[in-house]
């Protein structure tokens, strides 16, 4: 009765069983297991160069590049994210007071469109503008108010974000310094063939860090660039707006134009001819470049999708996933391409007659 096949269908289940528990334990560690995993593939060459140096102290070097990690990446984008959180407050309380009403500054517009732009509209069903507005007027309520909750969610939830922090910080630290015996483990207990597991792993960490040092770095410095100009122009709530751009510059052809247009058209309509032009000059002749220039040299064009991959990854990974979707909607793309380039080249290889 104790054969072997039974034995192995026993392990197998108990294997699975285990390893679904383990998952388990960790889901309410997930984002900092995934920032944790992302930012020793990013820093560990890093690491590498700093043990080269002091090859018998692989603590310290490990120790070091944490701190070197803090320094140039954590610190100020928490510090971003504290501001962020009091800018959303911010903005939300002047949206209820009526400081900031968008439902005002949609009659500007409206007032400003010249005849014939309006006779179109009504062609199209759009030219009651009351009713148009009397729906953005709701719609920017619900929108109000869904910011403040979200606002005092962060706030309830710090407790929770200091846990995952502290436990992104310690593996982290761990996954740098025995990284590459983890990596080789993965490896070896894969029931896959070497070259395989070689490529799939190999894709794997080519697309982490393409996400986060060339998307997640072109993003930042577009909306770091957008801010800017909306600082400069005195437009309220720089910083919301600049994160806004930030996000939306993860999506190919669209990005950060989506927030700077339609302020700099309204300029335009308002009579605010050369904020309105500075704006547009700015957002396409600066922003819009920075991706042509900075993404090639960051990401290198051998490790890019197709950008209808991208924006179609990213948008699904963010539904499912939220924050952390940018990085792994992507990863699942790459990961679904190169399997199934591996499934075709496999195939390919078993079709061809012997010789």
């Amino acid at each position: 009765m104790n054969s072997p096949q039974l034995q192995r269908g026993v392990f197998l289940l108990l294997l699975a069983s285990v390893t679904a528990a383990f998952l388990a334990i960790l889901a309410p560690f997930s984002g900092a297991v995934l920032w944790g995993v992302a930012l020793a593939i990013l820093f560990t060459p890093l690491y590498k160069r700093l043990l080269r140096k002091m090859p018998t102290r692989r603590n310290l070097a490990a120790l070091a590049t944490l701190t070197i990690c803090l320094v140039i990446v954590i610190i100020p984008l928490s510090m971003v994210t504290a501001s962020l959180v009091q800018e959303v407050s911010l903005v939300a309380q002047k949206i209820r007071s009526g400081e900031i009403n968008f439902v005002r500054y949609l009659q500007q517009i409206a007032a400003a469109l010249p005849q014939w732009l309006l006779n179109l509209l009504d062609r199209f069903g759009l030219g009651n503008i009351e009713a148009l507005l009397a729906k953005l007027s709701q719609g920017a309520a619900q929108g109000t108010q869904l910011i403040a909750t979200q606002a005092v969610n962060i706030g309830q939830n710090t407790f929770e974000f200091l846990v995952s922090f502290a436990v992104m910080l310690y593996l982290l630290y761990f996954l740098l310094r025995d990284g590459t015996e983890l990596s080789k483990s993965v490896r070896e207990a894969l029931p896959l063939a070497r070259p395989h597991t070689h490529y799939l792993l190999n894709k794997f960490t080519t697309v982490i860090r393409a996400t986060i040092k060339g998307n997640v770095a072109v993003a930042a410095v577009q909306g770091a660039l957008g801010g800017l100009a909306f600082w400069f122009l005195d437009v309220q709530g720089a910083l919301l707006w600049a994160v806004l751009m930030a996000f939306l510059s993860l999506l190919p052809a669209v990005g950060a134009a989506l927030i700077w247009l339609p302020v700099a058209l309204y300029f335009l309509a308002t009579g605010e001819i050369w904020q309105g032009v500075f704006l547009i000059v700015f957002g396409v002749v600066v922003i819009g470049l920075v991706d042509n220039i900075l993404r090639p040299l960051l990401v290198g064009k051998d490790t890019q999708m197709p950008d209808y991959i991208v924006l179609l990854s990213t948008i699904g990974g963010m539904a499912l996933f939220g924050i952390n979707g940018f990085v792994i909607g992507p990863v699942i793309a790459a990961l679904f391409l190169a399997a199934w380039d591996l499934f075709s080249s496999s195939n390919e290889e078993q079709d061809e007659p012997p010789t």
